[in-house]
């Protein structure tokens, strides 16, 4: 499920949005759950994922504008769509890496064109994400979250950093493709991320979470290659 949030101090146009998310995502046949916020205040209150985040510049007490700082200053790390009436105050939208912005009074051919380049950025950002689909319900998460893949038949096992498991069906190779430089298979059931990898000993991955994963006799050597080359592409 896609988690999507609404902060705008209009009641009326908070509604509006959240019925052209749920139009727009219904027909895609993706589940999503919407959050609605009146004020900034409110929103940095708010210590849940966030994936899409419309958000009023002009508000009262904190704007859009600080309300964006302070979550980016937090690592928040969702799309970012601003709603606005004044289009030059977008232009202070890049320091905080805003994909997108909604003039109000909203036209709907325009809502729905940035959804559907949204959509797709997802999909196609495997570099830095991942979408997964289970069912009817999607999420998006961040590489950098996963500590290693535990493949069991042909369902997958996402270990996430925040100790979660996140379990969806996909096949080894295609999850592969998605993956970037950071992840290596050392088993034929395991995919580890090298960022979260501690020490290597005896055919043997010390994870920083405490997980120990075996290392097959077969990619032992170009294990050890592969960790000097992240070193050099990761950490230098």
């Amino acid at each position: 499920m896609l988690h999507i949030a609404i902060c705008d101090d209009e009641k009326y146009m908070s509604d509006k949005i959240k019925l052209m998310v749920s139009d727009f995502f219904g027909r895609k046949n993706m589940g999503v759950g919407i959050s609605q916020f009146s004020s900034g205040k409110e929103l940095l209150k708010y210590n849940r994922i966030i994936d899409i985040l419309f958000l009023d510049i002009q508000m009262k007490d904190i704007d859009g504008m600080e309300t964006a700082r302070r979550l980016r200053s937090r690592n928040f790390k969702g799309a970012l769509i601003f709603i606005t009436v004044l289009k030059e105050m977008v232009f202070q939208s890049f320091e905080v890496q805003a994909y997108d912005y909604l003039v109000k009074p909203i036209e709907l051919s325009h809502f729905e064109k940035t959804m559907e380049r949204l959509l797709v950025s997802m999909k196609n950002a495997g570099e830095s994400s991942l979408l997964v689909q289970k069912g009817y319900e999607s999420r998006i998460i961040f590489l950098e979250e996963i500590v290693f893949c535990e493949i069991i038949d042909r369902k997958v096992y996402l270990h996430l950093a925040s100790s979660e498991i996140l379990d969806f069906y996909d096949r080894i190779k295609n999850l592969e493709t998605k993956l970037d430089s950071r992840f290596f298979r050392c088993h034929r059931s395991f995919l580890i991320n090298l960022q979260y990898l501690k020490s290597y000993k005896n055919e043997t991955a010390y994870m920083e979470n405490g997980e120990e994963i075996p290392v097959s006799r077969l990619r032992s050597k170009e294990f050890s290659n592969v960790i000097l080359q992240y070193m050099k592409e990761w950490r230098l």
